[in-house]
C-alpha cells in the first residue's frame, strides 16, 4: 500500500526543502512540477529549481492535468514530489471559467491519489492565516485552495506543517 505524505506551510516556510530531502530517502524520485512561467521573474525561478533538482530527480511538469502525469511515470518510479498544489489551484482558476470545472478537476486529482502508483509528497502553501483578502478573487482562491488542502490533509498518511524551517507533523 502506497502513502501520501502532506506538506504545508507560508512562504519560505521551508516545506519545499523538507519534502526534498523526504524524497531523497526513495529510489528513482520524479518531481511533478506544476508552475507555469507566466512572467520573466516565474521563468528564472523554474529555471533555477530545475537546475537545483537536475541530477536527482526526473521531472514532469503538468500546470493543468496533474493525473495524467501519473500515467507518464518511468518505471521504477519510488516516489512522487508534487510541488505545489497552490500553484496547481491558481492554474485552475485561470484556465477554468467555472467553478464546476476546476471541481471536476479537484475530483479527478482526489481520485488518482484514493489508489496512488507510488508513494506521493505533496506540497502547498498554507493560505488561510493571514488576513482576509480585500478583492473576491483573491478570497476566491483562498478557499479553493483551503478545500483542497484539506481534502488531500484528509486522505494523507502523514501531514506535517513548516513554520520558520522546523517541520510539525500533525499525523
Amino acid at each position: 500500500m502506497f502513502k501520501l505524505i502532506y506538506v504545508t506551510g507560508g512562504a519560505r516556510s521551508g516545506k519545499s526543502s523538507f519534502a526534498l530531502n523526504l524524497a531523497g530517502n526513495y529510489e528513482n524520485p520524479v518531481f511533478l512540477a506544476t508552475a507555469e512561467p507566466f512572467d520573466e521573474e516565474m521563468a528564472l525561478r523554474i529555471k533555477k529549481h530545475r537546475e537545483e533538482r537536475l541530477n536527482h530527480f526526473i521531472t514532469i511538469e503538468e500546470p493543468l492535468y496533474v493525473e495524467k502525469a501519473f500515467t507518464r511515470l518511468p518505471g521504477g518510479t519510488g516516489v512522487v514530489l508534487l510541488d505545489c498544489l497552490t500553484v496547481w489551484t491558481g492554474n485552475l482558476m485561470h484556465h477554468f471559467d467555472s467553478d464546476s470545472e476546476i471541481d471536476e478537476q479537484i475530483s479527478i486529482f482526489l481520485g488518482v491519489l484514493c489508489d496512488p502508483p507510488c508513494d506521493i509528497i505533496l506540497v502547498s502553501n498554507e493560505v488561510g492565516m493571514g488576513i482576509v483578502p480585500e478583492n473576491a478573487m483573491a478570497r476566491r482562491f483562498r478557499d479553493v485552495a483551503g478545500t483542497v488542502n484539506q481534502k488531500i490533509a484528509a486522505l494523507a498518511a502523514e501531514a506535517y506543517l513548516l513554520c520558520s524551517g522546523i517541520p510539525l507533523r500533525l499525523k
